[in-house]
């Protein structure tokens, strides 16, 4: 299976552009045959958590939504996206959502940790672990940014049988070791494979890193992003999660009871 990853630019609070900019990547990551298109975090509104806070009107968000939908079906091509999710409640949360070619939703999943005090003071954290869904053969997760720097949010979704993570993230310039070295290390330890699709240039103040990757269950770097906005493609095979795992069986050979004991 052949995965894309948008990395580019997005413009805080015009959701025509951005929505324009994941259309045109989605014609052209179909047209080279991707499956999927990943998308960074937030970008239908652009990143500010303030700003999407205080002038994102709830109402207007299953329209949106709507729109994101018709453009995998328009495209034949899955899609991955990053918006608020308004609860009955009142709760904001930082959402993914996997669509298939035909814009039906898949599988969704909540930010269970919020970066910095912007995005808490706009968002509230979930709770829910990550989910796993069968996307074209291959057992498929999600988390969002700060998530996958945890390492039991990834191995949650390995637990749970995921052989890919998608990642949207907005992730700033300065923390250049978390695709070169964190993520690579995080495919390792849980044997799948992560696509981490990230921002690029300047939104709201902040100067996104870019940097972008895939990377296999054996940690190998299959794709890499420079700084300037991208699209970006790496074959996934199906079978590459078991043989990691048969060969080094870190998720059969874990000790749950004992770490539980040492934390108490």
């Amino acid at each position: 299976m052949l995965l894309a990853l948008l990395q580019a630019n997005a413009v805080v609070m015009d959701l025509e552009a951005n929505c324009a900019t994941i259309d045109e990547a989605a014609g052209t990551a179909a047209a080279a045959g991707a499956a999927v298109l990943v998308t960074p975090e937030l970008f239908p509104t652009g990143y500010a958590p303030g700003r999407v806070r205080a002038e994102l009107d709830p109402a207007g968000l299953p329209e949106l939504r709507s729109r994101l939908a018709g453009i995998a079906r328009r495209h034949r091509i899955g899609l991955v996206y990053s918006v608020p999710r308004v609860t009955p409640q009142g709760e904001w949360h930082i959402s993914a959502t996997l669509l298939d070619a035909e814009g039906a939703s898949l599988l969704t999943y909540d930010k269970v940790h919020l970066f910095g005090p912007e995005e808490r003071a706009a968002f509230s954290p979930a709770a829910q672990p990550p989910a796993v869904v069968r996307f074209n053969g291959i057992l498929t997760s999600m988390v969002i940014c700060y998530d996958v720097e945890f390492p039991e949010a990834v191995r949650a979704a390995a637990v749970a049988g995921a052989e890919l993570l998608l990642v949207p993230t907005a992730l700033a310039h300065g923390f250049d070791d978390v695709p070169q070295v964190l993520l690579r290390a995080r495919a390792l330890e849980s044997q799948l494979t992560v696509a981490y699709a990230n921002h690029s240039g300047t939104e709201e103040g902040c100067r996104f890193l870019g940097g972008s990757v895939i990377a296999g269950p054996d940690g190998t770097l299959l794709t890499a992003a420079g700084e300037e906005p991208q699209l970006i493609y790496a074959e996934v095979d199906e079978g590459s999660a078991a043989r990691a795992r048969s060969e080094v069986p870190y998720l059969a050979e874990r000790r749950p009871d004992l770490y539980r004991s040492w934390d108490s």
